[in-house]
């Protein structure tokens, strides 16, 4: 039976991964957990975690069980899965003011868009309703992962 998922954690799993990390939901606790590419390595390598300190045999232990439990797990999409740039453009899109939205849209053409981006909403004062917008975004992201994998959720 699956627990119940908090929309919120699995929005939080999204939003905070990082490079050689892998983010996953325990479908039976609702849990979301991250396990780095290392902790996978050495959970198959490693005989013995003894003279590990306590955290390092915990996370190894959530490898391990990861590796070996693969059906009570489903990995969070990565940031490859989502496009940030098109929830960028999307966000310039929605700006009403047609000056700061033409220049929105120059900052996020070519090499550097999401630092211009960033400086951009910042100077204009937006960042709320820039991360507002995203939220949102990340929340259609995790509700739309949520329904594929026939999960229940609570917002």
């Amino acid at each position: 039976m699956s627990a119940k998922i908090k929309l919120r954690d699995v929005i939080e799993g999204i939003d905070m991964q990082f490079d050689d990390t892998y983010t996953f939901l325990n479908k039976e606790t609702g849990e979301v957990i991250s396990v780095s590419h290392e902790n996978f390595q050495d959970a198959e390598e490693l005989d013995s975690f003894e003279n590990l300190s306590e955290w390092q045999q915990e996370e190894l232990e959530i490898a391990i069980d990861v590796l070996g439990n693969d059906e009570k797990y489903i990995e969070l999409p990565t940031k490859n899965d989502i496009n940030e740039y098109r929830i960028m453009e999307d966000f310039c899109y929605s700006v009403q003011d047609k000056r700061i939205q033409d220049r929105l849209f120059d900052a996020i053409d070519g090499k550097g868009a999401f630092r211009r981006f960033k400086n951009k909403i910042h100077d204009f004062g937006i960042e709320d309703q820039w991360y507002s917008f995203r939220d949102e975004e990340f929340k259609k992201i995790a509700i739309e992962w949520c329904q594929h994998h026939d999960l229940q959720y609570i917002d």
